[in-house]
């Protein structure tokens, strides 16, 4: 889940390494550290417990002069976070330093094996292992070839790993290797950047190279990239996209946070998703890469993903069900991989992830894949592991997303995850097209409804007053809306640090109701929808205990308005599957102008990383 950057080229390393480490810092940011390889032949290098802007500061008198280099952002797995524990790690000469990102599982035998012969070690990681591991092979077996040396090294691991490394004497290259976590490099005219994630090689180049598993590269002062196996056999054609960026994506753009612009993005976000998927055919979702038959013959649909991405998991079975009238499994995949299941061969896997590189994820849809199942990736990340290990993907173009907690690539999922339902109906014949034709319209409409209800965020902020003296939560709701709430009390819990619970609104008095008392804060999803009287009296047993209700409600309920202290207001909505996409909204508003009242960091949450890479 760490943020790796690498360079080796013309120009100072320093400046970009920093750079890159910012732009990667919602991957981990519980340490972070650089180091040069310097004129002088030597590694000078910084790192310090805390945020990237700590470590700029400490880099600003350093005098970290030289045109080749590595740095690191971490989240700890192995080893408090401290000055010690933070990457780069150098082995026991100081002459060859590595970052890695990933977890190596059989450290503890290599370490003591090392520890035998001589090594000395400076961290609690398991990291630092694998710079004792090249220094050997350096000495022994690889006779100074780095490349050599680092395959050599990583024969002997088990686990994951994204790994650069650099030596002080081969000052003319920089080797990465991968496994099971990602790595690009991008070939640029002033030399070769190596990161974790293409947001940090923001306008470096228009072309990447994506490592695959079990690769390694050498990465050369000249330009050149030369990758091989773990085996040591050449790839002539490495695996390499475009990369259809603004390096402004990134950038604030004069909002406050990272999480106030992507909320402000969704309507963008969901208008080029749909743009150009209704034809006279139906729904267009070229991606899916299944015949009509190879659709009629669907017998189930698991649906796998993790956190927020499993709540668009719920929701997406409730409409494929409804619509396509096809059985759906949704499982957490760190619990799925650990399961029986029941696979056919008309069986079809649906995997959600943001970044593409979700562990617990992947290792579900590969279980998939080895039973006969067909997969299908709903990402945000072109060229993720995700979307290549797919039998087909469906990209949410939602654009980079730097706050921690997702917003807009989360109402994006569920805009797909409906075209995928609307599609397997048509074409398996449970809906016609005037009837796929008529939920596309109100799907259209999501884009405006969701910049009205932008419009009254004030609503949110007068609301976050009634969670200023709280230590705890609920939200409620039912149907589809108890998976909004659910998702809202994920995302108070996840920025703001007050503990939230969600539940559905009928089972409140099946326990949670003893938590209520006079001031306790209740945040209950009650549209205009066939389960609107029903969730109104649950609200009314709310208020008979003394709890202060926040509603968010369709305009002009009255009932709603007389008994709720607060309300926030969404439009009318034709279709009831479509109001979670919109009501999530304001629960994302409230939460963060909760933890704003909280002095918390909204884009930077404490503990958490954007893309989970460990399982």
């Amino acid at each position: 889940m760490c943020g790796i950057v690498g360079y080796i080229g013309t120009k100072q390393a320093a400046p970009f390494l920093l750079q890159g480490l910012a732009a990667l810092e919602y991957r981990g940011y519980d340490s972070a550290g650089v180091e040069v390889l310097s004129n002088d032949g030597g590694l000078h290098g910084v790192k310090c417990a805390g945020r990237v802007s700590v470590l700029a500061q400490r880099c600003s008198t350093a005098n970290l002069l030289g045109t080749s280099g590595i740095a690191h952002t971490r989240w700890a797995t192995h080893g408090a976070p401290s000055d010690k524990n933070s990457h780069p790690h150098l082995d026991c000469s100081g002459r060859v330093a590595i970052v890695h990102n990933g977890i190596i599982e059989n450290y503890r035998a290599l370490k003591e094996e090392l520890l035998v012969a001589g090594h000395s070690f400076a961290s609690d990681t398991d990291s630092e292992v694998v710079a004792h591991l090249v220094s050997e092979s350096l000495a022994g077996p690889a006779k100074g070839d780095l490349l050599e040396a680092v395959r050599i090294a990583t024969s002997r691991l088990e686990g994951s790993w994204a790994l650069a490394v650099l030596c002080a004497d081969t000052p003319n290259e920089l080797v990465v290797a991968r496994n099971r976590s990602p790595l690009i490099i991008a070939q640029a005219p002033d030399g070769v950047y190596a990161a974790s994630d293409v947001s940090a090689l923001a306008g470096k180049a228009s072309e990447v190279i994506q490592l695959d598993d079990n690769q390694l590269a050498r990465l050369s002062k000249n330009g050149s990239v030369n990758v091989i196996t773990s085996e040591g056999s050449l790839v002539s054609k490495p695996n390499k996209y475009a990369v259809d960026w603004e390096a402004s994506a990134a950038t604030l753009g004069g909002y406050p946070d990272f999480m106030a612009k992507e909320i402000a993005e969704q309507p963008e976000a969901l208008e080029r998703l749909l743009r150009d998927r209704l034809t006279s055919d139906g729904i267009k979702l070229d991606e899916l890469k299944m015949t009509n038959e190879d659709i009629a013959a669907i017998d189930r649909i698991y649906v796998i993903a993790c956190g927020t991405s499993y709540h668009v998991g719920l929701i997406a079975r409730t409409v494929i069900e409804a619509w396509a009238q096809v059985p759906v499994v949704v499982e957490t995949a760190s619990e799925f991989i650990y399961q029986d299941v029941l696979v056919t061969d008309h069986t079809l896997c649906v995997i959600i992830s943001q970044s593409g590189e979700t562990a617990d994820t992947l290792s579900a849809a590969r279980k998939m894949r080895g039973l006969g199942a067909r997969v299908f990736a709903i990402t945000n990340v072109i060229g993720s592991t995700a979307a290549r290990e797919s039998d087909g993907v469906l990209y949410i173009q939602a654009g980079p997303e730097v706050c921690v907690c997702s917003t807009k690539a989360y109402t994006a999922q569920m805009v797909a995850a409906i075209l995928l339902a609307l599609y397997v109906a048509h074409h398996n014949g449970a809906m016609s097209y005037e009837q796929v034709q008529d939920k596309f319209t109100e799907l259209a409409k999501l884009p405006n409804q969701i910049r009205e209800v932008l419009k009254r965020g004030w609503q949110d902020k007068v609301v976050s007053s009634a969670f200023a003296q709280a230590q705890s939560s609920l939200f409620l709701g039912r149907g589809v809306n108890a998976t909004t709430a659910a998702e809202g009390a994920l995302k108070l819990k996840e920025i703001s640090y007050l503990h939230a619970e969600a539940y559905a609104a009928g089972e409140m008095k099946h326990g949670p109701i003893a938590l209520l008392e006079k001031g306790f804060p209740v945040v209950a999803l009650v549209p205009r929808d066939r389960v609107h009287d029903k969730t109104v009296s649950n609200i009314e047993e709310v208020i008979a205990r003394g709890a202060t209700c926040i509603a968010v409600a369709t305009d002009g309920d009255t009932d709603v308005a007389a008994l709720c202290h607060h309300v926030l207001w969404i439009p009318p909505m034709n279709e009831e599957f479509f109001v979670p996409i919109v009501a999530v909204v304001h629960l994302q508003m409230l939460a963060r102008h909760v933890a704003l009242a909280r002095n918390c960091d909204v884009d930077k949450p404490r503990n958490l990383a954007k893309s989970v890479t460990v399982e």
